[in-house]
């Protein structure tokens, strides 16, 4: 049954939520969850995805702006198959999505309902988050480079990462900093690894037919897109200096507050 979509106010105001909480360590997609609930999207399931998912691309369009000149030696690296420094920081990369790759691939059905307002899990998951960031930003002698291992350590986070109410940046940038990584290359590895996933993620979508598209949704996506793009080379741009400043633990209270009134808003609408 067709849910009531999103106005474009509220495509605007989620825009923004994305473009900021993509790169902040306070987990994008459980803000889109709270926020979604609490403007009282009523939208089915599938459109709500397809909402998150286009407000994914835009933040992960924003990454390659602001990593243009990164993503292109890299890209060169790739393709010219020599035992270089950029040759093997891409088949890190690489490396580092199997994780997430193979559980988007082997349970997205079940994914896909963990996006349907679960406010409670949110809730937990901000905790969840709000520890590690604690923990990270305590970490020292972090000025290691990032290896093979370390990909796929940071790998196995960026697939935990995929529960709502956990921050991917700030589980892959937390993850590399206790692994001993330097602050500034964990910020780069953690940005530059999520956007194949997210490309891919669209293109599969795509293929199998996963995103349902309406002609009324149009304008509501383009300005959650929009809004989510300008934000993100803001938020990216900033989060880059807050990581090797180690202000972690500053989004730790926030994640803490923000989770504990998630949990205590699902307490009250269940006891309602």
């Amino acid at each position: 049954m067709q849910g009531q979509r999103l106005s474009i106010l509220e495509a605007f105001i989620l825009g923004i939520v994305q473009g900021l909480t993509e790169f902040l360590p306070v987990s994008s997609s459980g803000h889109l969850e709270l926020g979604k609930a609490i403007l009282g999207d009523t939208s089915v399931p599938q459109e709500s995805m397809l909402f998150t998912v286009v407000v994914h691309f835009a933040t992960a369009l924003a990454t390659m702006v602001i990593y243009r000149a990164d993503i292109a030696r890299i890209t060169a690296g790739l393709f010219q198959f020599k035992n270089n420094n950029e040759f093997r920081f891409s088949l890190k990369i690489v490396i580092s999505m199997i994780p997430a790759a193979a559980i988007g691939v082997l349970f997205s059905k079940e994914i896909e309902t963990l996006f349907d307002r679960q406010i409670l899990l949110v809730g937990l998951m901000l905790w969840v988050t709000g520890l590690l960031l604690v923990v990270a930003d305590r970490a020292k002698n972090t000025e290691k480079q990032v290896s093979f291992r370390h990909s796929i350590i940071i790998g196995i986070a960026q697939a935990i990462a995929i529960l709502p109410g956990i921050s991917r940046s700030g589980a892959t940038i937390s993850t590399s900093v206790l692994l001993g990584v330097d602050r500034t290359q964990a910020a780069s590895f953690s940005f530059l690894m999520v956007v194949p996933l997210i490309l891919g993620k669209i293109a599969k979508d795509l293929i199998d037919g996963g995103l349902h598209l309406n002609g009324d949704q149009i304008d509501v996506l383009l300005v959650g897109f929009s809004a989510a793009f300008f934000t993100g080379l803001f938020a990216c741009s900033w989060m880059i200096k807050l990581v090797r400043s180690a202000q972690l633990k500053y989004f730790s209270y926030y994640c803490f507050i923000v989770g504990t009134l998630a949990i205590g808003y699902q307490i009250s609408l269940s006891a309602g």
